[in-house]
C-alpha cells in the first residue's frame, strides 16, 4: 500500500466508519498499523536493508441468540476505506453462521476498561531507519575489529512500531504503540567450526553495543578452540537469561486455569483442583507481568484478535494490569480470561505482554562461573518442543558454545546436548538465581521479546543424548 493511500484513511477513522457500517448485535474493530526497518549482514559486511509499513484490520461481530451469542472473526492486511464495508459483512456473515461461542457474553463495557486514550485520534507511530543511525556505524566498528580477529560476524537487526486502535460498540476507544526491536549477532571462525550467539531486545537500539556483543564473542570463540567430549548425564549447569527466559515463557504459555482444572496439565491436582498456593520452587523466585515494568512496556488492555483456552475476543478492552505468576516461590495465579475464570472459580487473570523474574540474587553470570568448581555455561537452547503436558516435560537443543566450567573459569567448549526438562522441576532444583537483566529469548524471540530473567544454577539439568549440532 502506498504512503499515500494509508494517510487518505487514518486508524482511528477506520475503526469508527466500521463500527458505524456495522448491523450485528456487537462489534469490534482492531486497526493495527506497522512499520518496520531491518539491516542484515554477513561475512563482515552489511548486505540487506530496508523498511517496510502494513495495515491489518480485525472485525470481530457478536450475533446474540436464543441459544447464546456467536461471534464470527475476520482479519485483512492492506484494507482501503472502500474494502471496509466487505470486511464488516464477511464477519458479520461469520458471525451469523456460527453456533453460539463457548466464552461468548457481554462485550467489556467503558465502566470495566480504561479510559478513553486520549491520543485515539491521533496519527499512528512509525519507524524509521534513523533508528540505526548511531548502531549503524558502530556495528561496522565492530566488522573491522572481526576481521582484524580472524572473525566473521552474521546477523540482524529489526525494530518494529505498531500502533493499536480498539473500538466497540459498547463505546471503548483505546490505543496503544509497541516499539519492539531484536538484534541477532552470530560470530563463526572462518573454517565454520566454531560459533558463538549473543542477542539483545531494545525498544530503541540507544542501549545494545555492538562492541561490547562483538568482545563477548571474540571471548567465546577462544573458549572454543579447546574442545571436550562429553558423554550425556546430568550436569551442574548455568543456564544463562535467554535460556531462562525461552523455558519460562513456555511455562506461562501453559498456565490456563481451564485445563489445570481438567487435569490436562503440570499445574493440575486431583479431583479438579490445581496446584495454586504450593510452594514449586525453594529459592525466593518470583514471576511476575506487568505492562508498566520499565523498559518492557507492553500492552495495558487485552487486544483478542482469536478466541481460545487463554484468549476471548469478547475480552477486548479488558485492563491488563500487573500479575505474579509465581511469588515467593508459591504458585500464585493461573491464566484466565473472563469466561474460563466464571468456569473456575479463579481470579481473571489475562496473560501480559512481559515476562519478568526475579529470585533475589545480585551476581552476574560472570560471577556464578567463578563460583563454580566443574560444570557446563550454555549459550542457548532451541528447537524446543513439549514431550508430556502433565509434567510440562519439553525437549530441545543446546547451541552455539556449551563450555566446560573448571575451579571458576571456562576451560573449553563441549559437544551439544539434546535436553529434557520440565521447566516447573527446574525452579524446584535451582540452587541460585543471578541477578535479573534483559534479555532476548534465543527459541521464541519471534513471538514475545519482553522478558528479564536471572540466570539459573541448575545442580543436575538432564542432557539427554549428545548431539552433533553446532
Amino acid at each position: 500500500m502506498s504512503r499515500s493511500s494509508r494517510n487518505s484513511s487514518k486508524p482511528y477513522e477506520i475503526v469508527e466508519r466500521a463500527l458505524e457500517l456495522s448491523v450485528a448485535d456487537g462489534c469490534v474493530v482492531i486497526a493495527e498499523e506497522e512499520s518496520s526497518a531491518n539491516l542484515r549482514w554477513a561475512r563482515n559486511s552489511l548486505t540487506t536493508n530496508g523498511v517496510t509499513r502494513g495495515r491489518t484490520l480485525t472485525v470481530v461481530a457478536t450475533v446474540g441468540g436464543a441459544e447464546g451469542t456467536a461471534s464470527g472473526v475476520v482479519s485483512r492486511s492492506g484494507v482501503t476505506g472502500a474494502e471496509l464495508e466487505s470486511l464488516v459483512r464477511a464477519a458479520e456473515e461469520a458471525a451469523r453462521g456460527a453456533g453460539p461461542a463457548e466464552d461468548g457474553g457481554p462485550l467489556v463495557a467503558p465502566a470495566q476498561s480504561l479510559p478513553v486514550s486520549a491520543d485515539f485520534t491521533d496519527a499512528p507511530g512509525e519507524t524509521t531507519s534513523a533508528v540505526f543511525d548511531a548502531f549503524a556505524p558502530a556495528l561496522g566498528d565492530s566488522f573491522a575489529r572481526a576481521s582484524a580477529g580472524g572473525r566473521e560476524l552474521y546477523g540482524f537487526a529489526s525494530h518494529e512500531l505498531t500502533s493499536t486502535y480498539l473500538g466497540t460498540s459498547t463505546g471503548l476507544r483505546l490505543r496503544h504503540d509497541q516499539p519492539s526491536g531484536t538484534l541477532e549477532l552470530n560470530a563463526k571462525s572462518p573454517d565454520g567450526s566454531r560459533s558463538a550467539w549473543a542477542g539483545r531486545a531494545t525498544r530503541d537500539f540507544k542501549d545494545v553495543d555492538p562492541a561490547a556483543l562483538d568482545a563477548e564473542l571474540a571471548t567465546r570463540l577462544g573458549w572454543a578452540e579447546r574442545r571436550v567430549e562429553l558423554p550425556a548425564g546430568r550436569y551442574e549447569t548455568l543456564l544463562p537469561p535467554t535460556a531462562v527466559a525461552d523455558l519460562l515463557i513456555y511455562q506461562l504459555w501453559s498456565s490456563g486455569a481451564r485445563d489445570a482444572v481438567e487435569g490436562r496439565t503440570v499445574f493440575s491436582s486431583p479431583g479438579g483442583a490445581t496446584r495454586l498456593g504450593e510452594r514449586l520452587a525453594t529459592l525466593p523466585l518470583t514471576l511476575r507481568s506487568d505492562p508498566s515494568e520499565p523498559g518492557l512496556e507492553s500492552a495495558p488492555f487485552v487486544v483478542a484478535h482469536s478466541s481460545g483456552g487463554d484468549s476471548s475476543v469478547f475480552d477486548n478492552g479488558l485492563p491488563v494490569g500487573p500479575t505474579d505468576w509465581i511469588s515467593g516461590g508459591e504458585l500464585s495465579r493461573l491464566v484466565t480470561t473472563r469466561h474460563t475464570a466464571a468456569l473456575t472459580g479463579l481470579p481473571v487473570a489475562p496473560s501480559g505482554g512481559n515476562l519478568v523474574l526475579d529470585g533475589g540474587g545480585d551476581r552476574s553470570l560472570e560471577e556464578m562461573v567463578a563460583g563454580t568448581e566443574r560444570g557446563l555455561l550454555l549459550t542457548c537452547l532451541w528447537y524446543i518442543r513439549e514431550v508430556d503436558p502433565a509434567t510440562l516435560l519439553l525437549t530441545g537443543l543446546t547451541r552455539d558454545g556449551v563450555h566446560l566450567v573448571e575451579n571458576g573459569e571456562v576451560t573449553g567448549v563441549v559437544n551439544n546436548f539434546r535436553f529434557n526438562e520440565s521447566p516447573v522441576d527446574l525452579l524446584g532444583r535451582a540452587t541460585e538465581a543471578g541477578r535479573t537483566e534483559r534479555t532476548l529469548p534465543r527459541e521464541w524471540g519471534d513471538y514475545f521479546t519482553r522478558a528479564a530473567m536471572p540466570a539459573l544454577r541448575v545442580p543436575d539439568f538432564h542432557m539427554s543424548s549428545v548431539s552433533q549440532g553446532v
